[in-house]
């Protein structure tokens, strides 16, 4: 029987595990309670992954002789993968009893208290086993695990690192240990720990896809889109999709993003993230029919993903399409007040209706928060220093990813120009595109230095502003698309400031001005803005009076009837709400021959503005939809329109200044927030105050009665046409002084703070 015995075992360790069971039972025929048998039955049962029968032998084993510990160690083991984990740690435990010195007993024993979620118990067997056998790799391995899902990331990149240098050809252990130096903020390591984790196992899709992850985060999103194609040649898995499809949009590429969203979807159709973000890059290609039925759909799937409710209204907005857009309204300013993890995006908050100051404010808080407060163990981390001292000449930072044709490019270009450069040094940080434009070429020249830092990581590009020493921060782009004001988070600057992109607060500690004017942002408001508000004595709005205009084209090539009054309204589509639009309507019913010449955006927002007219009893047909033009065509053509309607609560801003410079009046209703006060800031600033209402009643009156009477019209016309070149609105040269002169009380200002 000890030959048969010595066969049957031969068997097993060699994997004939066929012959070795059926020699253990002709055993267990004449000796039926060998417990030694039964035991490697359980294993060859755990072997085939009978786990069932596993537990059931070995436990027969131990019933037959309970004093073997590696039995109740191996049955553990049983338990464990037959889904019974909490018995499996009962199982450990009487091992322990048997052999409490035994390292691995303590590792299996962790290894199920970790899949029970009880991680302090966890840790507590894993450290007891190091202290049994302090260079098992294996078992620093599992402990880096259980402190990393602690959250405890510092001690489990030390494990993982002693795993390393216990196991230097294990994958896992450099890959897991990249995961701990990422959540670390140290992201050039953790690169490294993954690449070399696909150099010992190319086939590797985790440690691909993490490397897309942080190159993601390091904002390198062609590199990141490059790892996640690999990770899905290896495993395509919908998450990968997901996160390919979010590095495409960041490139640009939004047909192939929507693809890999769809491909995503196939997988795991139910996932409401998918079909947001698929939302989302379906918008940028101006699908928007499709990108609303995919926020409806996440929320569909997720009632409570509260950031697509605010993308599906503010694309409802955009679409004119104002069937739920009431609740949908009131339910995002809901969110704002009563969920603080909401998540929703400060701009479309700004578009509204009956949004307040306050309630703005504190969505950019929250957004702040939950955005970029993740940088403030960064930022304490690099601990940027700053020299108080007077200088005689402020080195002053302009970042935005719009130095090319834009509107702030087409705003500031003349100030950058004008800037006093005996009392100043300016430079500009770019991370958007070039676009090979006379406006990029003059740019380049506006500045003492133009500094591309589009390849530049976010903690790369906060040590570049520090080194330059920039004492003065601009941050042109606020809470706008394609921002990246975590750089801001990262505190480069001593005086970081919040200009001219996004109208309103940033309601972010790492922002200490907010430049304003008297009108938009009323002393008596500064409760509203985070940051302590800078004011001009004009419009905080500059212009550039070198802005060219084409040649006028014939009425008739802009599809406007002969004789008709031109009420003109060319802001975007989601600043034209069912108020504002109501209102239009009324005009176009009590002035017959007049028409409403409005921006083209996307087929469904015609369609549905046109229904909303013939609602409204007007034909659709006096809604005229004008094609998107360059800048100096666009200045051109708009010299037919009578008279611009403004909007609420959202003003036209560039809008407003661009008519008034080719002398066509605005009428505006002043509003309670910022972004709603703008035209009226741009009026007073161009001698105009008399077309400021304060009431949309008062607001359809005037605009009726320039209308009616256009002797009237005329003068408006004249006086705009006189003080044009004078006023402070388009006197570059002033308005470049006044902001000079606030950059200097804020330098002052802060060298006096202890």
């Amino acid at each position: 029987m000890q030959q048969t015995f010595q066969t049957a075992l031969h068997y097993h360790q060699s994997g004939q595990l066929a012959q070795a069971e059926a020699l253990y039972r002709k055993i267990l025929l004449t000796q039926p309670g060998n417990a030694s048998v039964l035991h490697l039955l359980g294993l060859v049962a755990y072997q085939r992954g009978d786990y069932a029968t596993a537990v059931a032998e070995i436990g027969e084993a131990i019933a037959a002789d309970p004093r073997q510990s590696d039995y109740h160690s191996n049955l553990g083991l049983a338990l464990r993968a037959a889904g019974q984990p909490e018995k499996a740690v009962e199982a450990y435990r009487r091992a322990l009893q048997l052999a409490p010195r035994d390292a691995d007993i303590h590792n299996n024993l962790g290894s199920a208290l970790h899949a029970l979620g009880k991680l302090d118990e966890a840790v507590a067997s894993y450290r007891q086993a190091l202290r049994l056998q302090p260079n098992n790799g294996a078992v620093q391995y599992n402990l880096g695990n259980a402190l990393f899902d602690q959250g405890d990331f510092t001690q489990a990149a030390q494990c993982f690192a002693e795993s390393r240098r216990a196991m230097p050809q294990d994958p896992d252990t450099h890959n897991n240990l990249g995961n701990a130096l990422r959540e670390l903020g140290r992201y050039e390591e953790a690169a490294g720990c993954y690449r070399e984790a696909l150099r010992l196992q190319p086939d590797y899709p985790q440690a691909a896809r993490h490397l897309g992850w942080l190159m993601q985060e390091l904002g390198r999103h062609a590199e990141a889109v490059e790892w996640y194609r690999l990770a899905l040649r290896q495993n395509p898995e919908a998450g990968t999709h997901y996160n390919l499809a979010n590095a495409l949009r960041e490139v640009g590429c939004y047909e192939e993003a929507v693809q890999s969203y769809q491909e995503a979807l196939k997988l795991d159709p139910n996932d409401a993230d998918t079909h947001n973000n698929l939302g989302n890059a379906l918008r940028e290609l101006g699908r928007l029919e499709e990108a609303i039925a995919c926020y409806r759909k996440a929320l569909e799937i997720a009632p409570g993903m509260h950031h697509a409710k605010a993308h599906l209204l503010h694309q409802c907005q955009h679409a004119y399409d104002w069937r739920d857009l009431e609740n949908l309204s009131q339910d995002v300013r809901a969110l704002v007040r009563d969920e603080p993890e909401a998540q929703i995006p400060p701009f479309a908050m700004l578009a509204v209706q009956g949004a307040t100051e306050a309630e703005q404010r504190r969505c950019a808080e929250q957004w702040s928060k939950t955005q970029y407060g993740k940088y403030a163990e960064a930022a304490a981390k690099l601990g940027f220093k700053f020299k108080r001292a007077p200088k005689n000449k402020l080195r002053i930072g302009y970042l935005s990813a719009d130095f090319h044709e834009h509107a702030t490019a087409y705003l500031m270009a003349e100030v950058f120009e004008l800037h006093d450069r005996e009392r100043f040094e300016t430079v500009a940080y770019s991370y958007g595109p070039d676009d090979k434009s006379s406006m990029r070429a003059r740019l380049q020249q506006a500045f003492d230095r133009f500094v591309d830092i589009r390849p530049l990581t976010t903690e790369d590009a906060a040590k570049r502003i520090h080194a330059d020493g920039i004492d003065v921060l601009v941050d042109l782009k606020g809470y706008t698309a394609h921002t990246r004001s975590q750089i801001l988070a990262l505190r480069p600057a001593p005086i970081q400031v919040n200009y001219l992109g996004y109208p309103g607060t940033m309601g972010a500690p790492f922002v200490d001005v907010l430049i304003g004017d008297a009108v938009v942002t009323p002393p008596d408001h500064a409760a509203h803005y985070s940051e302590k508000l800078a004011l001009l004595p004009h419009a905080y709005q500059p212009n550039d009076r070198k802005r060219p205009i084409a040649e006028k084209p014939m009425r008739a090539e802009c599809g406007l009837p002969d004789g008709a009054f031109v009420f003109c309204g060319f802001n975007q589509s989601f600043k034209i709400l069912p108020e504002v639009f109501g209102v239009w309507m009324r005009l176009l019913r009590e002035t017959p021959n007049s028409v409403l010449w409005l921006l083209q955006s996307n087929p469904l927002a015609e369609r549905n503005l046109k229904a909303e007219a013939q609602a409204r009893e007007v034909d659709p047909e006096r809604l005229i939809f004008a094609p998107r033009l360059p800048l100096s065509q666009h200045l051109a053509r708009q010299q037919w329109a009578d008279l611009l309607l403004d909007t609420l609560p959202y003003n036209a801003h560039t809008t407003a200044s661009d008519a008034l410079w080719t002398g066509v009046p605005v009428v505006t209703c002043q509003g309670n927030t910022f972004a709603g006060r703008v035209a009226a800031s741009l009026l007073h600033a161009v001698g105009l105050p008399e077309l400021v209402t304060t009431s949309m009643e008062d607001y359809a009156a005037l605009a009726l009665k320039l209308a009616r009477e256009p002797d009237e019209l005329k003068r408006v016309k004249d006086k705009l046409l006189a003080v044009r070149e004078t006023a402070p609105l388009f006197d570059a040269a002033q308005f470049t002084r006044d902001i000079e002169s606030l950059y200097g009380e804020m330098w002052e200002g802060w060298l006096k703070q202890t």
